[in-house]
């Protein structure tokens, strides 16, 4: 019997994790991958306070299909925390994502329109 090497292994045309990453591979992600992601960032800034934070909002598909809110948020140089939020639906996502917008903005966080789609137009 002769050696099985590593080059020999997962040829399969279907799974072939090379070919999924070639232009013109006919093996192409899931359509759910490649929805569009809304993302809003907000920071806070008080020099006399020493303060300056973040907080940022994402939603984004799953690898299930389901849709997730990421928050992010902590003092701004530092990775802080992470919290994610699972949906059936990218309505109910986008429910929760205003509602913490319009406490962040409350609170005094200024949205920042360069990270993401936020615009003058966008209402949150």
């Amino acid at each position: 019997m002769g050696r099985l090497y590593i080059t020999n292994v997962n040829r399969f045309d279907p799974s072939d994790s090379k070919l999924s990453l070639d232009a013109e591979s006919s093996t192409r992600d899931a359509v759910c991958m490649t929805k569009h992601h809304t993302n809003f960032y907000f920071r806070r800034i008080d020099p006399s306070r020493n303060m300056a934070r973040y907080y940022a909002l994402s939603i984004q598909p799953t690898l299930f299909g389901d849709v997730s809110l990421i928050r992010a948020w902590g003092r701004m140089g530092t990775l802080g925390k992470e919290m994610s939020h699972h949906f059936a639906s990218e309505a109910e996502a986008m429910a929760l994502l205003r509602k913490i917008a319009r406490q962040k903005t409350a609170k005094g966080y200024v949205a920042m329109p360069s990270w993401g789609i936020l615009s003058e137009d966008t209402t949150v």
